[in-house]
């Protein structure tokens, strides 16, 4: 077995380099050896992120597997697909999630009354949009739940955005873990599989990335993974931006 990288001290955490080289290690460990460095060195003071996106269950299975009350977060917009929503409900059961539900304290309703679809008045309009709704949230749960270490499901294949990203980030303070980062669609066929674990029942409809209903389009032979998202205007929702997170953290 490959020698585990030691443990992150709060002064490690702070440069960039040892931080990097521990990655580096981390590159060469399994995904579940991955989540169990983030789970020794950071627990309690860890969460889980989740969108029940396409291959969510892969990332829930596997860390819950080694820490069943991990605080799990989603972000709830209030215009996820309605198969997302029983998707979750689906996996709550199932893996017995500790779900940490945030949303913004505007309804969505009162959000467009207010606002108008933001959405649909291009990137300036869909960053304010996923300001509101998505980072907003985050960085309350963040703050409410003393997190220090965040896990993703996060990989590399997904979109160019991501192709130079480490098993190990640093947003603001807050050590991102991405134990998947590396992996290919065949290693989480292979996982779900193994595991019998489902996809998102849209994936068979050909959504390959889901998020909000407005915003999320299925793959078609034309497009690239990250056109399937705003458009094609911008592939992150924020969440995973450098910089979006409060610097007060």
């Amino acid at each position: 077995m490959t020698q585990m990288p030691k443990s992150l001290t709060p002064d490690l955490r702070q440069s960039e380099e040892p931080l990097a080289e521990i990655s580096a290690r981390l590159e060469k460990v399994s995904a579940e050896e991955r989540v169990r460095w983030a789970l020794e060195r950071f627990r309690p003071e860890i969460m889980l992120s989740t969108s029940f996106g396409a291959q969510s269950a892969v990332s829930l299975h596997m860390v819950t597997q080694q820490w069943p009350d991990v605080p799990v977060v989603m972000v709830d917009t209030g215009y996820l697909f309605p198969e997302t929503y029983r998707f979750a409900d689906q996996l709550i059961e199932r893996l017995k999630l500790n779900l940490k539900v945030y949303r913004t304290d505007t309804s969505a309703a009162w959000l467009e009354a207010r606002h108008g679809k933001l959405w649909e008045h291009g990137i300036e309009g869909i960053e304010q949009y996923n300001k509101m709704t998505k980072v907003e949230p985050m960085n309350r749960a963040i703050r409410e739940l003393g997190v220090r270490g965040w896990i993703t499901g996060l990989r590399r294949q997904q979109a160019k955005s991501r192709s130079e990203l480490g098993v190990l980030g640093l947003q603001n303070g807050i050590v991102k873990i991405q134990p998947i980062i590396d992996w290919t669609d065949k290693m989480v066929f292979q996982y779900l599989t193994k595991h019998d674990l489902p996809y998102h029942p849209l994936w068979e409809k050909g959504y390959v990335s889901i998020g909000d209903i407005h915003t999320t389009r299925p793959l078609t032979g034309d497009m690239t993974e990250e056109e399937t998202r705003f458009f094609g205007l911008k592939r992150e929702c924020g969440l995973h931006d450098s910089g979006t997170l409060d610097p007060g953290l």
